[in-house]
């Protein structure tokens, strides 16, 4: 009987979606076992600083890329937003999942949404995206930093410490908190993280056998959609240094593509968008990124090197 390891991170959340793989898969291939390999990352064990101050979202990925190197996993399972947009080393993505809802969630116990909070209200979010689209919004509001996993985030606003927080509405669906989802935050008004509601999974790209196996659970349409998004973001150098948001949808063969760059610091933003046949969706996300570029993005940008 054939056997798959997959690495994970031990937040409820990644838990969650690697179970939810490892479904999928041993419905896909009757007779597969699959085993859960849990770890602990960097980007799970410093909460005290922003994930731009001590990194990146790529520190979610390195002790599972790690295994899957030295052969204590075959493949491993992400957040497709945490996932940099250039993988390090001799990695492919096999699968990318169908998508789950792509939305922010506004989250607060007393305000309706986030034109309904008071002057001076204490909103949590620690992603730079998030803080430049509240900014623009609402310039008076105090936008305090908040780490953790989707329960102890909830936890931190049940506890009075913020009037109000931002996630994913997608985490907290899969966990079981669609409840708490006051306001979905979406385009065109306010875009998400690029490939934000989608789970992708990593293997060793000499690795045919998982790479086939994990292949059957590759959605299409998801899969044209993030490209598009994270090419445009590949060509803007983007990271969680930088406030970047960008939504693509399908509409039969055609796609759109909307595009941010932001300034966490006083809330400006450019904007731009760009539609033309999906099969092109990398050229359209690199179109988008020029138009940003050409309407000011690079004073929001770090230099390049």
């Amino acid at each position: 009987m054939a056997t798959i390891r997959i690495a994970t991170r031990k937040s409820p959340l990644a838990l969650w979606q690697s179970d939810h793989v490892a479904e999928r898969l041993r419905a896909a291939h009757p007779g597969l076992e699959v085993l859960l390999v849990p770890m602990t990352t960097r980007g799970d064990e410093v909460l005290d600083r922003s994930l731009a101050a001590i990194g990146g979202k790529g520190l979610f990925l390195k002790e599972l890329e790690l295994a899957m190197l030295r052969g204590g996993a075959d493949c491993a399972v992400h957040s497709l937003k945490d996932v940099p947009m250039e993988l390090e080393g001799p990695f492919a993505l096999p699968a990318i999942l169908d998508r789950a809802d792509h939305a922010d969630a506004f989250i607060s116990n007393h305000h309706d949404g986030i034109d309904a909070l008071p002057e001076g209200a204490r909103v949590g979010t620690s992603s730079l995206r998030r803080q430049a689209q509240l900014r623009a919004r609402r310039p008076d509001l105090q936008l305090a930093d908040l780490r953790g996993n989707v329960n102890s985030r909830l936890a931190k606003l049940d506890n009075g410490d913020y009037d109000a927080i931002v996630l994913a509405c997608a985490g907290l669906l899969r966990l079981g908190f669609g409840e708490r989802i006051r306001a979905r935050l979406d385009a065109p008004g306010w875009l998400p993280a690029p490939a934000q509601g989608a789970i992708a999974i990593e293997c060793r790209q000499d690795d045919a056998i998982t790479r086939a196996l994990c292949a059957t659970l590759d959605d299409a349409p998801t899969r044209t959609c993030v490209e598009a998004e994270r090419a445009m973001n590949r060509a803007l150098h983007g990271s969680c240094h930088v406030p970047v948001a960008a939504l693509a949808r399908l509409d039969g063969t055609q796609l759109l593509l909307q595009g941010l760059v932001g300034s966490a610091a006083d809330g400006r933003c450019v904007r731009a968008e760009a539609d033309g046949d999906a099969a092109q969706a990398e050229a359209i996300g690199n179109l988008v990124a020029r138009r940003l570029l050409d309407a000011g993005a690079a004073e929001f940008l770090p230099p390049r090197e």
